[in-house]
């Protein structure tokens, strides 16, 4: 039959198009239906625009700091707007067709429509011109991803309130900004948007920023921001919104109002699963998500989720693992998701996370022992001007297995793979601590923070115990 299929991925995002490459890799016949751009949201709406921005902001903070590293910039330092989108746009065609041409290459089918589920290993689809089709398939992968969460009664105003799904694809800058929700978006867009000369106001709901992480890396970031002249209000609610005809009014739980030209609203995603048809399997969702086991199995049998839409871990990384793990079920070489899976916000200077927390050490019983290290006391920091940051590494304390590792600073983003690498592994952090870093280095601040851990870091000052003796009057 032509159009019988031994896998069919709905989505081509980061955990779609990896899952139809992996199963096209093992031999199977493979079809992957898109509603929108091959990419997802990751390629289109989030990820890689956002970095592409992020990067141009960043080349025009270290060149208005230049003259820290003894290099003059004579004249006006301006940036064009438009040439910033022009080459963020182009970035994302190429990739668009990257994927494209890995389809291609690995014969996977690629359907430019909606798929909506029929019943068991059926699929209907109505293409972007309005034609309608259906395909059959033994085993079915959900990879839809998620959408930007609004929050209720909200004005749905675009040119005023916007998510990040328009926010990167503006076409010119407010003067000022307000930012609901200190999460990874919410930074990333706060650091960006400052150095494009917007006015910040950021506030989040929770004690700190970066809510899920090591509580330290949202407040080293939040002193960062506040030097550079972001402000940012946590622990605070927006009370109440009114949108005039071309800014906003919101006033805040501490008493203040703050006037915007724009609000970005980044507190949160949700699943974009209600238009999949999932009655026709009597698969049960939860909150719009839906729950899969360690395989990636949903409730039932030969259909997967993968991705935000399982609300496991809303992370595209995570996504692409997930359709690995999923695909090798499918096709009969099945095993349990048990990898770590690190976060990264790409601020200026990055922070990264992977493995467990000091909070959630506290809230499990686990009893650990923590290693710090600044990134500053590091030649290579102090070398390149690069010296904002520290790395923690967190161990058990009896049997001294790497639990975590949380860095903010110079390509944290990229160092933090080696935690990643050996907390899978189940290594020890002395494990880490004996490892040879190349010097110099800003990863050897890891190698450090892991020795700190066992009170060994040859570069910290030797630790002194220090008994304070308190002085108890008679109280008259």
């Amino acid at each position: 039959m032509e159009n019988l299929f031994d896998v069919a991925v709905i989505g081509a995002g980061p955990g779609g198009y990896v899952a139809a490459i992996r199963a096209a890799q093992m031999g199977a016949r493979v079809a992957v239906v898109e509603k929108d751009l091959p990419g997802g949201t990751c390629l289109n709406r989030g990820c890689i625009p956002s970095k592409a921005l992020l990067a141009s902001a960043e080349l025009l903070y270290k060149i208005r700091n230049a003259g820290q590293m003894g290099i003059n910039v004579g004249g006006h330092v301006h940036f064009d707007w438009s040439a910033i989108q022009a080459r963020k746009d182009g970035v994302l065609a190429r990739l668009r067709s990257g994927i494209k041409g890995l389809f291609s290459s690995k014969g996977v089918t690629l359907f430019e429509g909606r798929a909506r589920i029929e019943g068991p290993g059926r699929l209907a689809i109505t293409g972007k011109n309005g034609s309608s089709g259906s395909i059959n398939a033994r085993k079915l992968i959900i990879a839809t991803g998620s959408v930007p969460a609004l929050i209720p009664g909200w004005t749905a105003d675009e040119k005023v309130v916007c998510t990040s799904d328009q926010a990167l694809h503006w076409k010119d800058l407010p003067n000022r900004i307000l930012i609901v929700g200190g999460g990874a978006i919410g930074c990333e867009f706060a650091c960006m948007l400052h150095e494009y000369g917007v006015k910040v106001t950021l506030v989040e709901m929770l004690s700190g920023l970066l809510p899920g992480m090591e509580p330290a890396l949202g407040r080293a970031l939040e002193a960062v921001f506040a030097k550079r002249g972001i402000q940012v209000f946590t622990g605070t609610k927006v009370e109440d919104f009114s949108v005039g005809d071309q800014s906003a009014i919101a006033r805040l739980s501490n008493g203040q109002s703050i006037e915007a030209d724009r609000v970005l609203v980044a507190t949160g995603r949700r699943p974009d699963t209600q238009e999949l048809g999932l009655g026709a399997l009597r698969l049960k969702t939860e909150r719009g998500f839906i729950p899969v086991n360690d395989r990636m199995q949903t409730s039932v049998k030969d259909v997967y989720c993968i991705g935000d839409a399982n609300g496991r871990c809303m992370l595209a990384h995570a996504a692409s693992a997930q359709g690995i793990c999923a695909v090798g079920d499918a096709l009969g070489q099945g095993k349990d998701f048990a990898l770590p899976v690190p976060m990264a916000v790409y601020t200026f200077p990055e922070v990264a996370s992977v493995g467990i927390n000091s909070v959630q050490a506290a809230q499990q019983g686990i009893p650990v022992k923590i290693g710090h290290f600044p990134v500053g006391h590091l030649g290579k920091a102090q070398a390149s001007g690069e010296d904002l940051g520290f790395v923690m590494v967190i161990r058990h304390r009896h049997d001294g297995t790497l639990l975590g590792m949380h860095m903010i600073g110079p390509h944290a983003t990229e160092i933090i793979e080696v935690a990643t690498a050996m907390i899978g592994q189940r290594a020890s952090a002395a494990d880490l601590g004996q490892m040879v870093f190349a010097h110099p280095t800003i990863s050897e601040a890891v190698k450090e923070a892991a020795e700190d851990a066992f009170d060994l870091a040859i570069h910290l000052p030797a630790r002194r115990a220090v008994r304070l003796v308190a002085e108890v009057k008679d109280i008259p």
